[in-house]
């Protein structure tokens, strides 16, 4: 059922979007649908709009809210998969916005028992799709020490991330880590709180999370498919919510819209060197006003970039 969760940058996302009443849209982090009912609201009757997601809590959602308008597609997958999604609907190259809103939505966070979160004592799960793949405790309980400390330091930037590691592989000899408390526990008694408060295991449950739902590969697999997916001035919205994705999403933009050095002598004229690049950047990136701020405190770390296929 429909919460009242307010969506991140709604305003900003919808008026990126430039949204034509014919068009085709894709919203590829459904969540509770609160950007997907304000572009199928934009929509005329001829305009089309794709919904996905894996978490198939979101998509009985979907279901129940839009399913009966014959206007939307709802899609039970993983956006990286969105190529061949596309590609099976025959839009390949005519679809007019891609939204990607990032991380996890806040049912997920609200809900112990999906365990993303320290807060509130529940299994340690993290997947976003619980019907597939392999839970946090799962991994936790038979991973080498040395991947474990891997995935804390790549993931999370945690400085601690070694003996972190160690204390979890003694602690699992003795009795499993199956709950969010347990883990939060374990990482409490190593991690000094930092000054600004924030709780000691929270970059240790963003990595484990990002790892388990293999995060950073999904959205890369989405960016590389992007430019066979949107026709020629469709553009692509991405909120992120941390420095990993923001740097793939602020790299894969930058090496795209720009010709990078070429061969002098090349006889090609300036219009022609412009086909060559594919993206255009559509204005810098977009953070949360204090407006916003004041009314949805988790928008403080959301950042939004736009790009247009130019080519």
């Amino acid at each position: 059922m429909t919460d009242s969760h307010a969506p991140v940058l709604h305003r900003e996302v919808i008026e990126g979007l430039a949204i034509r009443p014919d068009g085709n849209y894709v919203d590829g982090t459904y969540g509770r649908g609160g950007h997907a009912r304000s572009i199928l609201a934009a929509l005329g009757e001829q305009g089309r709009l794709i919904v996905m997601d894996r978490d198939p809590q979101a998509i009985a959602d979907a279901r129940e809210s839009l399913g009966t308008d014959s206007r939307v597609t709802i899609i039970h997958d993983d956006y990286a998969n969105l190529w061949a999604q596309v590609s099976e609907l025959d839009l390949l190259q005519q679809i007019d916005g891609i939204l990607l809103d990032l991380g996890v939505s806040s049912p997920q966070l609200d809900d112990p028992e999906r365990g993303f979160s320290f807060q509130r004592n529940g299994p340690l799960d993290m997947r976003m799709n619980p019907e597939s793949g392999q839970s946090a405790a799962e991994w936790l309980a038979q991973a080498e020490e040395a991947e474990i400390a891997r995935v804390l330091w790549e993931f999370g930037e945690e400085r601690q991330s070694r003996r972190i590691a160690r204390k979890i592989v003694m602690t699992r000899e003795r009795q499993p880590i199956e709950d969010t408390a347990s883990l939060a526990s374990l990482i409490s008694s190593i991690v000094p709180r930092p000054k600004n408060n924030r709780h000691p295991a929270t970059r240790s449950f963003q990595a484990i999370r990002i790892f388990i739902n293999q995060e950073l590969s999904q959205l890369q697999r989405l960016l590389e498919s992007a430019l066979d997916i949107l026709r020629v001035g469709g553009r692509l919205l991405v909120i992120s919510f941390h420095s990993l994705e923001d740097r793939l999403v602020k790299r894969f933009f930058k090496s795209h819209s720009s010709r990078g050095k070429l061969p002098r002598g090349l006889p090609l004229r300036d219009s022609e060197l412009e086909t060559m690049i594919p993206l255009k950047l559509v204005g810098k990136a977009i953070k949360a006003g204090a407006s916003e701020l004041s009314s949805n405190p988790r928008a403080r770390s959301a950042v939004l970039r736009i790009a247009e296929r130019a080519a």
